[in-house]
């Protein structure tokens, strides 16, 4: 092989996903000669089978319930009728209006050469890729990750469908079975019942079992009163049927009989066409071994987002890029750090949350954090709306921000401006010199500050004579 001509780019991408064009973008636009490989689909998991099909079944879905839920601003109520046709079309259109952002003639119109195939090392050194060998001075591996489908006896027997092949569903499924309750499980589960089908979940241990309980439990029971069945504590042992008529056997030995399965019980790093041994580099079930510059055990390699592992969000990947850029591309020191990353589930109420929830606040600052509650029951602007389901929960140590869970209408947007408060470590004095517009959700933060101020200020007795003796003049 090493026969043949061996090309010599500055960098060598492997994956153009969210993570691996952000890095091709950056690096060619610096000047540095770009080689993008990518065997599937430009745009990866997030454009094709993750984010933006599933936030356009999303919207549909809500749209749907919007029709069945006007009574209380008098507005009568009807039964939606849902075109599923209607709804996969709005899904394929979602995705073909965003794709031309991460199209394969974009990034060549940027100076990255874009190879259709995939790649694998041969040597420490050297990758192959579609009859081409290459010699870069630096590699990136950013071939993010797939669904982890389980050991289940029978499983593979049964048409299964994992976030990969739901949206290409024809019509809306009669009765879904859902065999995980984290993000990817719920936020599916919530769509299809509003769009019309039967849904149970089964999840091994808690629903939202990552998230806060007192978050997560909003989220359950809001949609357990929408009529989405929540199974938990329990596993699915074994799957039998055929396309259209499925049994679930539950480790109690009960049986669920549906129409279709969902798998969604978490995702695996791709890393298994690589040729990570034949370059030395160091992987385990989680995902390729970093540092924390994201430089893997090969000096020359770096490898970001879903296949190292850890936070497997888009923006995470979008991140880790921006470290390996600054770090291959510029040659500047760079470190991730993970304390500053928010996180949303974009059910209904959304859940969105940065930093350290409440158990991991008292465990690592004991008694000194101060927790705080704002229930969107107390915001004028949820109330006009009748949402006032959730609220948002605050952590502080020695006047810090140091965790914020959110649950409630547009949690994903509020937590923002706490995202940017931990990561520049702001104190909450700064924060509340922040004035925010009336009435909007946002004021749940502010309201959450000054419940933080508000003992220290107005319980304080120095204060009290403070205020005595200024009105004696």
């Amino acid at each position: 092989m090493m026969t043949r001509h061996v090309e010599t780019p500055d960098l060598l991408v492997i994956g153009a996903g969210a993570g691996g064009l952000s890095v091709a973008a950056g690096a060619a636009q610096l000047g540095a000669s770009v080689v993008l490989l990518e065997a599937r689909r430009m745009g990866g998991d997030c454009l094709n089978w993750g984010c933006v099909p599933s936030k356009a079944l999303i919207a549909a879905a809500r749209h749907a319930h919007c029709q069945g839920a006007g009574a209380p601003f008098g507005v009568k109520p009807v039964a939606p009728t849902v075109d599923f046709g209607a709804v996969r079309q709005h899904i394929r259109e979602t995705i073909a209006t965003i794709a031309p952002h991460d199209s394969q003639e974009r990034f060549e119109s940027m100076g990255v050469r874009v190879i259709r195939a995939a790649g694998h090392f041969v040597d420490p050194r050297h990758v192959a890729a579609g009859g081409h060998v290459f010699r870069p001075r630096r590699t990136v591996i950013a071939t993010g990750s797939s669904p982890f489908v389980p050991p289940i006896e029978g499983l593979s027997d049964v048409p299964y469908l994992t976030n990969e092949t739901v949206f290409d569903l024809d019509t809306c499924p009669a009765h879904l079975l859902v065999v995980g309750g984290g993000p990817i499980g719920l936020e599916l589960a919530g769509a299809y019942r509003r769009l019309g089908a039967r849904v149970t979940v089964i999840e091994a241990d808690r629903a939202l079992g990552r998230e806060d309980p007192e978050l997560a439990a909003v989220v359950t029971e809001r949609m357990r009163g929408e009529g989405v069945e929540i199974v938990e504590g329990r596993t699915v042992t074994r799957v039998t049927g055929e396309g259209g008529a499925i049994s679930a056997t539950l480790s109690d030995g009960r049986t669920i009989a549906g129409s279709h399965i969902l798998v969604a019980v978490g995702r695996r790093p791709n890393v298994g066409k690589l040729g990570l041994d034949a370059a030395g580099i160091e992987a385990g079930p989680a995902g390729i071994r970093v540092d924390r510059g994201l430089r893997t055990t090969n000096r020359r390699v770096f490898a970001l987002g879903d296949v190292v592992g850890g936070p497997q969000f888009t923006h995470v990947a979008g991140y880790h890029a921006g470290i390996v850029v600054r770090r291959a591309v510029l040659g500047l020191p760079a470190r991730v750090r993970d304390d500053h990353i928010p996180r949303v589930t974009f059910t209904d109420p959304e859940i969105a949350a940065v930093g350290l929830d409440e158990v991991a606040a008292r465990a690592r600052f004991g008694p000194k954090v101060d927790v705080i509650r704002v229930p969107f029951s107390d915001i004028d602007r949820a109330v006009a709306e009748r949402e006032t389901d959730g609220f948002l929960k605050l952590m502080v140590h020695r006047g810090r921000p140091v965790g914020v869970g959110i649950v409630g209408p547009h949690a994903g947007e509020l937590i923002a401006p706490w995202a940017l408060a931990i990561s520049a470590g702001l104190r909450l004095s700064q924060i509340a010199g922040m004035i925010a517009p009336y009435p909007t959700l946002g004021d749940i933060g502010k309201r959450a500050v000054s419940a933080h101020f508000a003992p220290r200020l107005f319980e304080n007795r120095w204060v009290r004579r403070m205020v005595r003796m200024v009105q004696r003049f």
